[in-house]
């Protein structure tokens, strides 16, 4: 059967870069590892039932050589090595992926960019190939952009670029857009077939090393799999003897936590860290303990790393981990947006540079952060402490120094905090339904006080939505109004929320009846339903991905009943 018989795709921007010849490349790719993928995710829905219905939360594996031996990952390339900051984005909105490869504010650039199509990004296939041709134009310094409105030219500015770090979506999605004898091919598939047949190998011709962050992993098999799909790759893609791939498992599951040494050294030569995904983490603890009303959460604006304990310990565990593997410790994301207020600016950079400050005190050498405009507060503290000659501990070295223990933070529980929540989570759905897996969010909109808005993706509106879902199943009251959270509570917070929400974007607009404000107004009434069914989903225990459904999946969404 031909290529052309066995592959369906939509026509969008960007389906040039399908040609027969990538195609033969991804069907071969599809042929060796798509079984693999449904391995992977039976393995891992078994655990995640195992926790909700009989309470079995994963643990350490028995002793073994890999987890008690003496052994190294293999060199690290030494630009991974260097102390400062990662900015992120979504590198599928081409603008933004030129202004996280410019210089900053301060006129430094970033030491590495972070270019998501995962948690940032749009999870549709225009959003997968736009992310593919944009990596591409990136490495041959040919990227550029248009903006009509402004009048704006976008171009990349001369001078070294940050290196690259690329994250595709998790081997838990499928790419819906595109079918292979009819079924959609993994998500994970189609991006690393793109980036190793475009842009990596235009890096490795180049003599740049090829980078890749690793998420959502939670099972050994996924570190061998994504080993032989590079095996694989660099076979077929003939890549040039010499070429350097490494990849950095993001710590972002409950799972990875008790096996870091297994991955890394599953990874084998591709290993090169760890990065501690903070939000992710904290979304997928709340997954694993919903059904447990001893493990209800407090309001998740309050729970932060550094005061966590537990968390706190894990993510010591993972620099452990690393200094005794001679890998690297990447820290987590700061997410604060600037503002046209100077003293919210000032707050802001304040927070991110002592959020850094306790991650390069920790051991961490580098870390995000979402916007160029706080890159120098972020990479500022990795930066002054490294270049002090300080130097981690012997008893940073030991992971059984900092023992794995989950626990539920303490913190108050209120309706203030679910409602921040639920704005969060429609404004965020509506910004995914019109392609944008990153958001900018103020959940405090028009109240009082000093509080930036946020770059809000996948990850924060997991924790969101699994936490209104946990306060629903176990009927927790809140402490500041003494309501009792049921659906019946949560859809009218989540219905004064969008009402809120249209009443401040109406003052833009004299004529409400205009088309603009109608599709506007539309759009948010559709965020509203999907957003309740993702809670019920939730509460249900059922923690399917808001990138596993198409967009033709939140039309007809939009037009059912309220689930509740």
């Amino acid at each position: 059967m031909s290529v052309d018989a066995r592959v369906n795709f939509k026509s969008v921007d960007g389906d040039e870069l399908l040609t027969e010849d990538f195609l033969g490349f991804l069907l071969k790719a599809h042929e060796e590892f798509s079984s693999r993928v449904q391995s992977i995710r039976k393995k891992r829905q078994s655990m995640i039932e195992n926790a909700i219905n009989n309470g079995v939360l994963p643990t350490l594996p028995p002793e073994s050589e890999i987890n008690q031996g003496d052994w190294k990952v293999p060199p690290v390339p030494a630009q991974l090595l260097e102390p400062g900051i990662e900015i992120s984005g979504p590198v599928s909105i081409t603008n933004m992926a030129i202004n996280a490869l410019n210089p900053g504010p301060e006129g430094e650039r970033a030491e590495g960019y972070l270019d998501d199509d995962e948690d940032a990004g749009g999870h549709r296939l225009v959003d997968t190939l736009s992310a593919a041709r944009n990596r591409l134009g990136a490495t041959e310094r040919t990227l550029s952009f248009y903006n009509p409105v402004r009048d704006r030219k976008y171009e990349l500015v001369d001078g070294e670029l940050p290196f690259f770090m690329h994250r595709e979506r998790g081997l838990h999605l499928d790419e819906n857009d595109l079918l292979i004898d009819g079924k959609p091919i993994s998500a994970t598939i189609l991006g690393m077939s793109l980036t190793m047949y475009y842009g990596g190998l235009a890096q490795v011709e180049r003599g740049q090393g090829l980078y890749f962050y690793l998420p959502k992993m939670e099972v050994i098999d996924e570190a061998e799999w994504y080993r032989d799909f590079f095996d694989f790759s660099k076979a077929y893609l003939k890549y040039p003897d010499g070429a350097v791939i490494k990849a950095i498992p993001l710590v972002e599951s409950l799972p990875i936590v008790f096996i870091m040494d297994e991955v890394l050294f599953s990874l084998g030569e591709y290993a090169a860290g760890l990065n501690a995904a903070r939000w992710d983490f904290k979304a997928s603890v709340l997954e694993y303990t919903m059904s447990d009303p001893n493990s209800v959460w407090p309001d998740r604006f309050g729970v932060d790393i550094k005061t966590t304990e537990f968390m706190s310990n894990i993510f010591r565990r993972l620099v452990a981990v690393c200094l005794k593997r001679g890998a690297v410790p990447i820290g987590g994301m700061a997410t604060a947006l600037p503002s046209k207020d100077d003293l919210i600016n000032e707050t802001a950079s304040k927070s991110i540079s002592e959020d850094k400050e306790w991650e390069a005190n920790q051991g961490f050498i580098r870390a995000w952060v979402a916007h160029i405009f706080h890159m120098k507060a972020a990479a500022d503290p990795f930066k002054n402490l490294r270049n002090s000659g300080w130097e981690p501990s012997p008893e940073m070295s030991d992971p059984n120094n900092f023992p794995i223990q989950i626990s539920a933070p303490d913190g108050p529980i209120t309706e203030e905090g679910t409602r921040r929540n639920a704005r969060m989570l429609i404004e965020y759905v509506e910004g995914w339904i019109n392609g944008r897996g990153a958001k900018g969010i103020d959940s405090l909109e028009g109240k009082p006080g000093i509080h930036p808005a946020l770059m809000e993706d996948l990850a924060t509106g997991r924790i969101s939505v699994a936490q209104m879902a946990q306060r629903i199943i176990h009927k927790v009251k809140t402490e500041d109004t003494n309501e009792v959270h049921d659906f019946k509570m949560v859809k009218r917070i989540l219905s004064e929320e969008n009402d809120d929400i249209l009443r401040i974007k109406s003052e833009d607009y004299q004529d409400l009846e205009s088309e603009e404000f109608q599709k506007i107004s539309n759009g948010y009434k559709k965020a509203l339903k999907i957003a309740m069914l993702w809670t019920k989903n939730y509460s249900d225990y059922n923690f399917r991905s808001l990138g596993s459904y198409s967009h033709s999946d939140f039309d007809k969404i939009s037009k059912e009943p309220d689930v509740f």
